[in-house]
């Protein structure tokens, strides 16, 4: 029909900027994802999927941007407002560690939405059909794209300037957090509470999403459980482009925390798969001595914008050594008789990775190590040559463990 045609053209130009996908759980989404990253040639807007930044998704420890007090708006709904507490202490519980910040870049660039030019940039892609036939548009909306005839191009430039600074003061907020939680919308309205006030009930729903397109950046949304009345509630993680498999894995591990069932079916959710698809722009390294959180080389790491994933350990397959100068240990696999040793796993920007394994000194280096997991990551080995006069301290477990027993206080 004329309407549905119309709606579809009118959305032509906002998918162009950011496409939105509706799948049922994180995992789902991920794989599909890892699927369609490409460049269509024919599309003038298309861009190749960059690597992500730091995996926040899969760290045991984060940092989440809390809207203030102040900037969060329920619209009277005290279930929402309940469900999105407790959503912040489910992200807590996963390792995050919530950060306040200040809504206000976010909220004005979003009302730039429908009080800029962007809504003549609706009105260009169904100009000819608004022209001939305006009577057969859905009224609020007909109002909406009807003001999008009279932007001047002045106005255009003055609002681009205006978006240009707005990024600019949002962006900062990134050096501080890792990714941002906010409500999905703050309430939920029926058809006829929507139809008998589109406009500003609209503006509700969209107070957390409509600065998402202008400031390009990427978001998931997740369940997060049910009103009294058994209308659903939605949380959105949020961080800058590129960062879907890192926002992806987050969400899994939310929905995972949630519980319930997939969807509106009775059936389980999947279980969550440790490994990502998505291309990444992160080197993960396992450290077991001085460049363990608090010890004297730790500077190496955070100074390369390194940051800790887990505190884990090797597999059983191990032997550790002092080295004779007393500052670093020496990590040695054998087929057997070997034991698990204490080790962090941090992640750094690969670009940042080279410098780091050329300042490392013999008979240090960096190889493949085994965690007790399974999996194999970058991480610091010993050569043989250097077991000359090394004392064998495996049976403390680790560097910290053997630094205690010393009495240096680590």
């Amino acid at each position: 029909d004329g309407r549905l045609s119309a709606l579809v053209q009118s959305l032509e130009v906002e998918l162009e900027l950011r496409t939105a996908v509706w799948l049922a759980d994180a995992e789902a989404m991920r794989r599909g994802l890892a699927r369609a990253a490409g460049v269509d040639a024919d599309d003038e807007y298309a861009r190749p999927l960059a690597p992500h930044g730091f995996d926040f998704g899969r760290a045991a420890g984060f940092r989440f941007g809390l809207p203030r007090q102040k900037d969060l708006q329920f619209f009277g709904n005290a279930d929402a407002e309940r469900l999105f507490a407790e959503s912040v202490e489910r992200l807590k519980s996963l390792g995050g560690t919530a950060v306040e910040i200040d809504l206000d870049p976010f909220l004005d660039t979003a009302r730039l939405l429908y009080g800029g030019p962007w809504v003549a940039e609706r009105y260009l892609a169904i100009r000819d059909f608004f022209d001939a036939q305006p009577d057969t548009i859905f009224p609020p909306v007909r109002e909406i794209i009807a003001g999008g005839r009279d932007i001047s191009a002045a106005d255009t430039f003055a609002h681009l300037h205006t978006l240009r600074a707005l990024k600019r003061a949002c962006d900062a907020v990134w050096n501080d957090i890792d990714v941002m939680l906010t409500p999905t919308a703050g309430t939920i309205y029926r058809i006829d509470d929507m139809q008998a006030d589109p406009i500003r009930l609209n503006s509700h729903l969209g107070y957390y999403t409509n600065f998402m397109n202008l400031l390009d950046l990427a978001a998931t949304a997740v369940p997060a459980g049910f009103q009294n009345d058994g209308l659903p509630f939605g949380v959105t993680l949020i961080a800058p482009p590129h960062q879907d498999g890192p926002l992806l894995h987050l969400a899994s591990r939310m929905q995972q925390a949630l519980g319930g069932k997939l969807g509106a079916t009775d059936h389980a959710l999947p279980p969550a798969e440790p490994l990502t698809l998505l291309p990444h722009g992160q080197v993960r390294v396992a450290v077991v001595g001085a460049h363990l959180s608090g010890l004297p080389l730790n500077f190496q790491l955070t100074g390369r914008n390194a940051r800790l994933v887990s505190a884990t350990q090797t597999a059983a397959k191990y032997r550790f050594y002092a080295l004779p100068d007393g500052k670093r240990p020496g990590l040695v696999q054998i087929q057997e008789g070997g034991a698990a040793i204490a080790c962090e796993v941090w992640e750094m920007p690969a670009s940042q990775f080279g410098s780091f394994v050329d300042g490392i000194p013999a008979p240090l280096g960096i190889g493949k190590l085994e965690l007790a997991d399974g999996s194999v990551v970058n991480g610091f080995i010993c050569e043989g040559i250097g077991m000359t006069d090394a004392r064998d301290i495996t049976e403390y477990g680790g560097w910290r463990a053997w630094l205690r027993a010393r009495g240096n206080g680590f």
